[in-house]
């Protein structure tokens, strides 16, 4: 396996274990907390190899489903027109981010668990493809510019308007 993927898979995983934790003040956190605490465990498992592949796998399946049963909640809760929004202010635009991020890292991280060795002997750990490595770098950049605009614009926004240093003179 490439540094690359390493790294993203770790920062993947961080991003969704930071996100499980926030999920209690919403009343469906119970399928939130699954979907992020799944999607890290995929991510942590793929790069360390203490669980089988296969079992990495089928809870990546099940993630990847869920992933898509939750996005299609939100869509149908709040109207294509209020997601296309991109309010991060909104928590349905949030949840629709969220469950896409983990859609498409599933798919990522079942593409390169395909391409691992399955005889249980060895678990010798191969190349992943290209396009694995530098989508899980996309999706990295994505979702921590995401997870960064949307903490500027709800929290250190106001903070910094208030402090004389940074006012018009």
């Amino acid at each position: 396996m490439g540094k690359l993927y390493i790294i993203c898979s770790i920062l993947m995983a961080t991003l969704f274990v930071t996100s499980s934790f926030v999920q209690f003040n919403d009343p469906d956190w119970y399928f939130w907390i699954a979907l992020y605490a799944g999607a890290a465990y995929v991510n942590l498992m793929n790069v360390v190899g203490i669980v089988s592949y296969e079992r990495t796998l089928d809870v990546g399946n099940v993630m990847l489903i869920l992933g898509q049963f939750l996005l299609s909640k939100v869509v149908l809760e709040g109207g294509l027109v209020r997601l296309l929004s991109m309010d991060l202010r909104e928590r349905l635009v949030r949840e629709t981010i969220g469950s896409a991020l983990v859609i498409v890292c599933m798919i990522f991280q079942i593409s390169a668990s395909a391409s691992f060795d399955r005889d249980s002997a060895k678990q010798v750990k191969t190349e992943v493809a290209p396009a694995t490595k530098y989508g899980m770098a996309m999706l990295v950049g994505i979702g921590y510019g995401l997870s960064a605009m949307f903490l500027m614009s709800s929290n250190v926004g106001p903070i910094m308007k208030s402090n004389t240093r940074f006012k018009d003179t």
